[in-house]
């Protein structure tokens, strides 16, 4: 708690951005309001409830009442759902399985289909690309269903072909069979799954399930494959089917509610720049202030986590935006807007740097004050005179509280007060210095006032961008906050190198010390230093923002190209550019940073540096023999998602081989074994545990598909209309596990084993089928049909996990553990790169840890951790479950770290070349950072070799605390005795400040990741290495 006589408060220039006026004041952030408004002052609309506020229930309540309450709630609730975004899908999804339906009950619809049965998946094709997703997202369903439909009919008539030529022409039609097994068959339903796997996109996934599912009808059912004829009846069907589903789903995408992901982009957009401002507030309050407690309260974390959701939503809603703007021919829109999420991403950076150097702080402050609670019990409590400048030494917080929480508003009058100020800058020399906290304050008192002015202006203008609120959605800037803002930045940038100067011409902070005392007032000006910086990359990466966003305005309102539909003309000059690369680098492009859930071989390059092995030779050194030439020339048939293709193709064919013996076809037509092979296409997984996860969802959905199928036939009796309705009803249901669960594989499954019994039934029942003789005919016998595809199911789901199993087993368990290894090994390698050296020329050798390709390989990985932690889980092992905190509190920290990696690179590649100052500095703590370099190395060893071999710590991991310290301590000497000589500025220190606050990071990250594997593995001692 401040003392009530707080200090004179020193005021600050700043710029008032919508004007550009230049007023002096002193400066507080209001608290926001919140993210819910407090209760009454709801506005009634669209979603408000017709039934009022809900009142809570009393003890001296009737039965009467407690039950009118509670169905007072439930349809309070019931309104709310139904007027919600995700209560309008799911009524979109039922009625597009209405429209998909009448295929099948409507008898001049299903004609266009022929005598074949199947016509039930234009009611799956419905449910499968269902209309409660986006314009944008409805446009990639659309491309990647005809893909799927080409690639279906390619293998088809190919098969077609081959048996026919064999059959026929070479009379080696059992030859012709086992080439169409293994080649079309296997290898094409072996690609299907490496394309699943290496993408790891959901509406790829489904493209992949709808191909099969073609692949497979053509040459297991049909039959003109096995007798070696050529008949396209089924294939047209399908494209039918496929254009029937497309438009029903479309059209109930665009006619009911429909959904613009440009909408849902600027809706995040406005949702991300609310929380820039409001978690920049906060962070420079808490900063400032000295106390955690601002980064720590619910309203920070209630900003953080819709900042990070709405963040983690612009990829996809550019994505899908991207598909909208190219078929109204906006590219160029699309081309502004990616960057300006590019732009975001990196001032969530530089909010993540703030938040770092935060949190150092708060450490450090918290360090010392435990150091001196006895001393500062004494005085924390004295009474200050409110004209004196400072407070005493020994008050920590005084005047940071001051500082922080002084409750005055920023639209007073201006004020100057110049006697003041001259008073505190020279009563500047009578201070002394006798702790971290007082040198922290000796920042604070200085660079307080214009971080603050900054920090106003910068929330001034976020508060504002980009947009209006919907449905106009106008670009909301303002002509006077570009100039404003630089404004702002000069005056930021001239007043902190004053008030750093004033800081060190005192001559307390630059008497010779203990070692560990000037590490530690190192330290503490390096969290000021890179909290400074940030702040200001953080503006000027709003200008950035803000010059992206009048191109954006200027494009809009004039869009001097017209409409172009440049992706329309392969033979322009810019096709290329504009197809590919949306006028920006590949890698720079925001979707190539996606996270594929696939591709699991960890080989990351970067073409500066060059390639070792584990043993740290080089392996372009080497004289390589030709088997090991060889060796390396088949390396891909190494790689995980190879391996999974080829095992997917090798059961895939021998679950079909029944099709193609005579003998054996008539027992897998009867079974249904088509259905069969598609379960055992959508259960195969890359890792057992995921394979777990999908059958028994394949499993479980396929029984209730089948008991409401059961149902509904007997009691409607086949009667069309009562079977719309329960195919209506069945379809709400299924649409809420999908829409509003996210549980997809489950109500697809429902649906797809009630379409196959019940919708089939139907159509037997009134002779729509050629081959109606099979389970009852016209009579149909709905609980043998439902029987049929439960075993179908059940021995695919059962044919998937042996196959799993067995050929080229992969453990979800021991890819993350070895995941982990390698990603430690990687990172310690990566620190060792000499990105900080400086030749004898002065310059730095290399200016990067990593290229753009080699982050993206991180996070990539990183995004294959994380799927191989969820489906862990999922596997059997006789030790006992699978520890998933643990793992995920170890995934979550080396995540940070590698924040930080990130963190660290941008500073690097900021300059290009290092100034004489910056050189200097690097030269001087050369061995210093050696040694903290090896040090961290050396952890990455080692937390390495445990996880690799499973094998407890020693209990002890040594600590960089010591070479950490002699590195700032280095810093320290360097400023008192060698900086005027060198010329270097106080901006020079910029860089080696990073690299401190990123080492102390990943030093804490370390141990506590440390602490998680002797959790897991316990502790080494005598007993684990008793001799046997």
């Amino acid at each position: 708690m401040a003392s009530p006589h707080r200090p004179h408060l020193r005021q600050a220039t700043l710029i008032l951005p919508k004007t550009g006026q230049r007023v002096k004041r002193t400066i507080t952030f209001k608290s926001s309001p919140g993210l819910d408004a407090p209760d009454g002052q709801h506005s009634s609309g669209e979603g408000s409830p017709l039934l009022g506020p809900f009142r809570a229930p009393r003890k001296d309540w009737t039965p009467r009442q407690l039950i009118q309450a509670v169905i007072t709630r439930r349809l309070r609730r019931g309104w709310q759902f139904m007027n919600s975004r995700t209560g309008r899908g799911v009524f979109k999804c039922s009625v597009a399985y209405l429209l998909g339906s009448l295929a099948t009950f409507v008898p001049f619809i299903a004609a266009l289909l022929g005598q074949q049965d199947g016509k039930h998946m234009v009611a799956t094709i419905t449910v499968y690309f269902h209309p409660a997703r986006s314009l944008g997202s409805m446009f990639e369903a659309i491309l990647l269903a005809l893909i799927a439909f080409f690639y279906a009919s390619f293998i088809g008539f190919t098969s077609m072909g081959v048996s026919i030529l064999f059959g026929r022409t070479l009379d080696l039609i059992a030859l012709g069979h086992a080439i169409v097994l293994v080649v079309f068959c296997g290898g094409g339903l072996g690609f299907v799954g490496w394309i699943k796997q290496r993408l790891g996109n959901p509406l790829v996934n489904i493209a992949c399930s709808l191909t099969s599912l073609a692949i497979i009808t053509v040459l297991t059912k049909e039959g003109a494959v096995q007798a070696a004829s050529f008949s396209d009846d089924k294939i047209v069907q399908v494209l039918k089917m496929i254009i029937m589903g497309v438009i029903a789903t479309t059209a109930v995408s665009l006619l009911i509610s429909p959904i613009s992901a440009r909408t849902d982009l600027r809706d995040n957009m406005i949702s991300v720049t609310d929380s820039f401002a409001e978690i920049l507030t906060m962070i420079t309050r808490g900063f400032l202030s000295g106390l955690e407690d601002e980064t720590k309260s619910k309203q920070y974390q209630k900003w953080t986590n819709r900042y990070k959701k709405a963040l983690a939503s612009l990829d996809k809603s550019l994505k899908e935006a991207k598909f909208e703007h190219y078929a109204f021919g906006t590219e160029r829109e699309y081309n502004l807007e990616a960057r300006l999420v590019e732009c975001m991403q990196r001032l969530a950076q530089n909010i993540g740097g703030l938040r770092g150097a935060a949190s150092t702080q708060f450490l450090l402050l918290a360090q010392s004050s435990t150091g001196l609670a006895d001393q500062q019990s004494s005085v924390i409590n004295t009474s200050v005179p409110t004209d004196q400048a400072m407070t005493p030494p020994s008050d920590q917080h005084g005047m940071v509280v001051a500082i922080g929480r002084e409750e005055e508003e920023v639209n007073g009058r201006e004020t100057h007060t110049p006697n003041t100020q001259r008073f505190s800058e020279n009563a500047v020399q009578d201070r002394s210095i006798s702790s971290p906290a007082d040198i922290f304050r000796e920042f604070i008192f200085h660079l307080g006032p214009s971080m603050k002015s900054l920090a106003f202006t910068l929330r001034e203008i976020l508060g504002e961008l980009p947009f209006s609120p919907g449905p106009e959605y106008q670009i909301a800037i303002d002509t006077h906050f570009k100039p404003s803002l630089e404004e702002a930045l000069n005056l930021y940038t001239t007043a902190r190198e004053s008030a750093l100067s004033l800081v060190y011409r005192n001559k307390e902070i630059n008497k010779h010390r203990s070692f560990e005392v000037e590490a530690d007032f190192e330290e503490i000006a390096a969290s000021c230093g890179v909290f400074s910086y940030s702040l200001q990359d953080f503006g000027k990466e709003i200008g950035n923002f803000l010059d992206i966003l009048m191109e954006l305005k200027d494009e809009i309102d004039c869009r001097p190209e017209g409409r172009t539909w440049a992706w329309l003309k392969p033979w322009s000059k810019s096709w290329t550019s504009n197809v590919f690369n949306h006028g920006q680098d590949a890698e720079g492009d925001p979707h190539n940073n996606r996270i594929s859930e696939a591709a699991t071989e960890f080989d990351i390059q970067s073409p500066p540096h060059p390639k070792f092995s584990l043993t740290g030779q080089s392996v372009q050194s080497r004289n390589l023999s030709y088997k090991q030439r060889l060796w390396r020339t088949l390396a891909v048939f190494r790689r995980d998602d190879t391996k999974f293709a080829i095992k997917v193709g090798v059961g895939a064919a021998l679950y079909a081989m029944p099709s193609f013996i005579r003998s054996t076809r008539p027992m897998y037509q009867h079974f249904r074994g088509e259905w069969g092979l598609l379960s055992y296409m959508l259960v195969c997984s890359m890792t057992i545990g995921a394979s777990n996860t999908t059958g028994y969802s394949r499993f479980l959905g396929t029984c209730l598909g089948a008991i409401c199928a059961v149902i509904a036939w007997t009691v409607s009796q086949g009667n069309v209309f009562a079977l719309a309705a329960f195919g209506w009803l069945m379809a709400l249901w299924t649409a809420y596990i999908i829409v509003a669960q996210g549980k997809g594989p489950m109500g697809r499954f429902i649906m797809l084993t009630y379409n196959l019994s019940a919708l089939y039934a139907y159509s037997l029942s009134v002779k729509d089928l050629e081959d109606d003789d099979d389970e009852g005919g016209i009579s149909p016998i709905i609980s043998e049909i439902a029987f049929h595809r439960v075993v179908a199911v059940i021995s695919g789901c059962l044919w998937g996990l042996i196959v799993t199993r067995i050929i080229w087993p992969i453990s979800a368990r021991e890819k993350l553990k070895n995941g982990l290894a390698m990603l430690w090994l990687r990172m310690g390698l990566i620190w060792k790169r000499p990105s900080l050296e400086i030749n004898e020329n002065g310059l730095p050798t290399s200016r990067s840890y990593m290229d753009l390709r080699e982050e993206f390989e991180f996070q990539r990985f990183m995004g294959n951790l994380e799927n191989f932690l969820s489906a862990a889980s999922s596997e059997i092992d006789l030790r006992g479950p699978f520890p998933k905190a643990t793992y995920g509190h170890i995934l979550k920290s080396t995540n940070s770290m590698l924040d930080a990696f990130h963190a660290m690179n941008v500073m690097i590649m900021k300059e290009p070349t290092a100034s004489s100052g910056e050189a200097a500095i690097l030269r001087y703590t050369i061995d210093e950072r050696a040694q903290l370099s090896a040090r961290l190395c050396h952890l990455f060893q080692v937390m390495a070799s445990s996880m690799k071999l499973e094998y407890p710590l020693t209990g002890a991991l040594p600590s960089i605390t010591h070479a950490r310290d002699k590195l700032l301590a280095k810093v320290f000497q360097f400023r008192r005795e060698e900086k005027d000589a060198s010329g270097a500025t106080d901006e020079d220190f910029a860089l080696l400040y990073a690299y401190a606050i990123v080492t102390g990071h990943l030093g804490n990250q370390i141990e506590d990741i440390g602490n998680e594997l002797e959790r897991l593995f316990g502790v080494l001692d005598e007993e684990v290495l008793k001799l046997q």
